[in-house]
């Protein structure tokens, strides 16, 4: 390892430590982990260990254990052992042995790191102290993700290789090459653990390891240096890129209460696959969607796709694109037998009172409804709307469909399906939110006002 090398100026770089923070050091006993814990204990970081055996390797797993548990004994610091048949829980999981075993070791790692904020296991550390998780990954394995993302298929994002930073997790080591590793831990007579299955080409990092970027170092030999040269590149190009695609999220996607409303002449210019991907990936769209969505440019109104995800929907309406999260719809009806207090439905709570009409100001908000009590006969029906439903919106004498009244008032598909109504004898007396009937309506006659508050629920 280069002598200047300075794991707290390198920690620092990652993030802004101090000397009271704590350390909880993912070791698996291989060389790369024991030079980190030990680059640690030497700088007097306030340390833990933390080894996951998977118990893939029979004997070997437990070797691996036991050199961890002795160096933790050794340098008399805290050592947490997390011993799960990960073979098992792959299949009940139906992932991969390397999906599920970096998924499950991050999640303990982040669980020690909570638990471990709230304790005072480190007795020098203070009470108050950030606990972070440190990992020992190096600049060979951030070639070699750059590379295998490239060969898999990636973004921008998939070319800036590992991050030094994610949220608890640093990586410290990420500036340094494997050969200065195990030069470093050769001169210090550092003991480890050598993992057979690191030899193992059936696994895709291996495989890239030992065969493809050696062959590509033959044509040219510097192909490593060059991908993590591009890291930092392609990092930079990202940030750049990431600043207009925001840009461009906040002009086209117009808020309109739960929904965005995206004007279809807005996005006419950005036929590309990219913006879509950045626009709609977030609620759940996939790649496989993005010619679906760009056919919906060309739809006509009330045309949609759900996202694969089946949490978000984008719907065709007039001149916009709607997105909008799906809710669960409830075709039920409630029958309302006599005047209640309240009634709680899907879309929110219906607040009845009967009073005397003594020439009140009449309210002219859509949530408030003054019916003529001798007008309503009960029971009375609180469902969704229907087609072929009509009322006669108040202040007019002619009949109207509720589907030219949505039309009329502008409201869009989505809005149009949360349209809750209130029946009586067969007659729409208020589309609930928007309008009464006309034929329920205070007049000079009324002597009894049947009040009802609706509070809409998100």
């Amino acid at each position: 390892m280069k002598p200047r090398f300075d794991i707290l100026i390198a920690l620092q770089q990652c993030a802004p430590i101090h000397s009271t923070d704590r350390f909880i050091v993912a070791i698996s006993g291989g060389v790369d982990s024991v030079v980190l814990a030990t680059l640690c204990k030497e700088a007097s970081l306030h340390i833990e260990l933390a080894h996951c055996n998977f118990q893939l390797r029979g004997a070997e797993s437990d070797r691996d254990e036991a050199l961890v548990s002795a160096l933790a004994a050794n340098w008399k610091v805290p050592l947490h052992v997390n011993k799960v048949d990960l073979a098992a829980l792959a299949t009940a999981q139906k992932s991969s042995i390397q999906e599920t075993a970096r998924a499950y070791r991050y999640q303990w790692f982040d669980q020690l790191a909570s638990r471990a904020a709230g304790e005072s296991s480190f007795e020098s550390a203070g009470s108050n102290s950030p606990t972070w998780i440190l990992t020992a990954h190096h600049a060979d394995d951030n070639a070699e993700t750059v590379a295998m993302h490239f060969f898999r298929g990636t973004g921008l994002a998939g070319l800036t290789g590992i991050p030094p930073r994610q949220g608890k997790i640093l990586r410290p080591l990420l500036s340094l090459w494997r050969k200065d590793i195990l030069q470093w831990g050769a001169e210090r007579q550092v003991r480890f653990a050598e993992d057979s299955s690191n030899a193992s080409e059936k696994y895709t990092r291996n495989y890239f390891r030992h065969s493809i970027l050696p062959a590509v170092e033959k044509v040219f030999p510097s192909v490593k240096e060059n991908l993590v040269a591009s890291i930092e590149r392609f990092t930079d190009i990202e940030s750049l890129y990431r600043l207009g695609v925001d840009r461009l999220r906040k002009s086209l996607l117009v808020k309109k209460g739960k929904e965005f409303k995206i004007a279809v002449r807005a996005l006419q210019p950005y036929q590309g696959r990219a913006l879509f991907f950045e626009l709609f990936s977030p609620y759940g769209f996939s790649v496989g969607q993005l010619t679906e969505i760009q056919k919906l440019l060309q739809a006509g109104s009330g045309a949609q796709l759900v996202a694969a995800s089946g949490t978000y929907r984008l719907i065709r309406d007039r001149n916009s694109l709607l997105l909008g999260p799906i809710k669960a719809t409830a075709s039920g009806v409630h029958t309302i037998e006599t005047s209640p207090s309240n009634i709680s439905f899907c879309r929110g709570r219906l607040a009845f009172t009967n009073f005397l009409y003594q020439e009140q100001k009449i309210p002219t908000a859509n949530t408030v409804a003054w019916l003529d009590a001798k007008q309503i006969g009960f029971p009375m029906l609180l469902r969704p709307w229907r087609a072929g439903d009509y009322f006669y919106p108040l202040g007019m004498r002619k009949k109207k469909k509720l589907s030219r009244f949505f039309i009329d008032e502008k409201r869009s598909l989505s809005e149009k399906e949360n349209v809750w109504v209130l029946e009586s004898k067969g007659k729409v007396v208020w589309v609930i939110g928007m309008r009464i009937d006309d034929r329920f309506k205070i007049s000079p006659k009324t002597r009894k006002v049947l009040s009802i508050q609706f509070t809409a629920v998100d």
